[in-house]
């Protein structure tokens, strides 16, 4: 009898562990777990049953696996066993979000934020967030952007601005801000790149005040609260059930690639040392997500210490440091494929925008208006600029790549990597690379 109820014990609680890591799993991959504050709890109700329904749905498939069960006895199962998990968690989030309201009504657990602007329209921004608490804003007080001088009359108080934009990036340090609410006044809707391009930081939601034309004509796609209409730019709008196959499927893929043409590979790399002096393997410092550098692989295709005169430059078409293999193994995109070692180490995806040297990220930083928004997100072997613009020769071609890079990022999915990957492919087989 004790061995019995230890066994039953010991099942128990193994099996509920695997149950709860499986059901933390399921709102893992439909985002449950995001950092969403003041959520409204109908939106949460919505979430909780989206996400519910699909774990039961796995569990049902699951199920049907033990024959030794009645059809109707499975259904019986899974609805009741669905419906209790629902329930409770419904419950709980409901809770959850109300005792967050409540608390925000009241001025406490709230974001500490700012606004960019000093006018009226940023004035009136204020006035909404303080009048209503439950959008989830404190203001701390206001940026002065380009210097412009303060409306005594329609704009906020001198005394309530804390400093200017060229210091945002301390003012968010020092303040410990998590939100920033762009509120510019119509006629200076031309300094809102600048603002976007002084405000890149991942932990910091950036929110947009839009004017009337852009609402009336569809342009942006506005979350309305108590009145106060709000755009929100997203780095990454790739929901993380998909960026979690996207994960899955570099790695597979990587995996697969490298075991399956191994010997080829190994060919490719002997083939690069007999034909011209220097390593078989071309090491590089890149920037990565968020900025942080990391070691880049590749085919070397140039002679060896080909810039160690020259410093970083521009390949170019028809680039004397090219070798006669090296043309052919940058024309068949060959080149790249060991980059799937960084792809298997998380540095870099299959699809995403090429990931550049520090030397040019310092200088196109401060060239090219949001340039460094690309850094948002795993820079990848291929991507969209890659399948729709040459190699970089000038500071013009990488200002048009950066735009096809941006609009990657704006709107990346799954059926766009698959698009991208059929391109390259496409380009691979006719040659066009350089």
């Amino acid at each position: 009898m004790n061995l019995l109820i230890q066994d039953f014990n010991l099942n128990f609680i193994s099996g509920g562990f695997v149950v709860s890591i499986y059901w933390m799993a399921v709102f893992v991959v439909m985002g449950s777990y995001k950092k969403l504050y003041l959520v409204s709890r109908l939106d949460e109700f919505m979430k909780v049953l989206k996400a519910s329904l699909l774990g039961a749905l796995i569990l049902y498939f699951i199920i049907n696996i033990n024959e030794t069960i009645s059809i109707g006895d499975q259904r019986m199962i899974i609805i009741t066993y669905w419906a209790t998990i629902f329930v409770l968690l419904a419950m709980n989030r409901f809770v959850v979000r109300t005792i967050q309201k409540y608390y925000a009504q009241r001025g406490k657990g709230l974001h500490r934020a700012v606004i960019i602007g000093t006018g009226q329209t940023a004035k009136a921004a204020y006035e909404d967030l303080n009048r209503n608490r439950t959008l989830g804003m404190q203001v701390l007080g206001f940026i002065q952007v380009n210097g412009k001088v303060v409306d005594p009359v329609h704009g906020v108080d001198e005394d309530d601005i804390i400093g200017s934009l060229t210091d945002i990036k301390q003012i968010m340090e020092e303040h410990k801000v998590q939100d920033i609410l762009v509120a510019l006044e119509p006629d200076r809707r031309q300094d809102l790149v600048e603002v976007i391009s002084k405000i890149d930081t991942p932990d910091v939601s950036l929110k947009l005040l839009p004017d009337f034309y852009q609402l009336v004509s569809g342009l942006s796609k506005t979350n309305q609260i108590f009145g106060l209409p709000l755009v929100e730019i997203s780095p990454e709008p790739m929901p993380l059930w998909e960026k979690t196959i996207k994960r899955m499927l570099d790695i597979i893929v990587s995996l697969v690639v490298l075991v399956v043409a191994l010997p080829i590979l190994l060919a490719i790399g002997i083939a690069v040392r007999l034909t011209s002096k220097g390593p078989a393997i071309y090491k590089q410092r890149r920037v990565g997500r968020n900025g942080r550098v990391f070691t880049i692989y590749k085919y070397r295709t140039m002679l060896d210490n080909a810039e160690k005169h020259s410093g970083p430059t521009w390949a170019k078409k028809d680039d004397p440091r090219v070798t006669k293999l090296g043309y052919w193994l940058r024309k068949l995109r060959i080149d790249e494929v060991p980059q799937l070692i960084n792809v298997l180490k998380g540095d870099m995806s299959l699809v995403g925008p090429r990931p550049e040297r520090p030397h040019f990220v310092e200088q196109f930083s401060k060239q090219i208006p949001l340039y460094t928004r690309r850094l948002r997100v795993r820079p990848g072997i291929t991507g969209w600029a890659q399948v729709k613009w040459k190699y970089d020769t000038s500071l013009d071609d990488v200002k048009e790549k950066t735009k096809f890079d941006l609009f990657y990022i704006e709107n990346a999915s799954l059926r766009m990597d698959a698009k991208i990957l059929i391109n390259t492919i496409i380009t691979i087989i006719k040659g066009k690379g350089q």
